[in-house]
């Protein structure tokens, strides 16, 4: 896939995160919300040329942009949409923990998207 499909995967898979929560189906909410974070990850990553095929990748990814931003916030945002993937399985969240998760996904894919317009 292309930088630019990553993005726009990223975007379809938030939009259908808030359908889901919606809906309350909240396992399906929390993954959708967990894929729009993995996918703008990849999309930075294949700008960049690093690696992005495995789920280790994403940590890295963030690491690295953590440290050039200097934005502690990306890796907070990013544990909390590690927290959606782990109650796709668990189902222990309530719906406004999934909101709240959502919310902190679009703003972690906000911080990346201009950093995909600077290289």
């Amino acid at each position: 896939m292309t930088t630019q499909q990553y993005q726009q995967a990223s975007e379809r898979f938030l939009a259908q995160a808030r359908q889901e929560l919606a809906a309350g189906d909240l396992p399906q909410a929390s993954e959708k919300g967990w894929g729009a974070t993995a996918q703008i990850l990849k999309a930075v990553a294949e700008q960049r040329g690093w690696e992005h095929s495995r789920h280790r990748h994403h940590l890295v990814t963030i690491t690295r942009l953590r440290a050039e931003t200097g934005d502690g916030d990306i890796r907070r945002w990013f544990n909390t949409a590690s927290a959606l993937h782990e109650n796709f399985y668990e189902d222990t969240m309530q719906a406004f923990e999934v909101a709240e998760s959502l919310h902190d996904v679009e703003a972690l894919r906000n911080k990346i998207l201009p950093l995909l317009d600077q290289t």
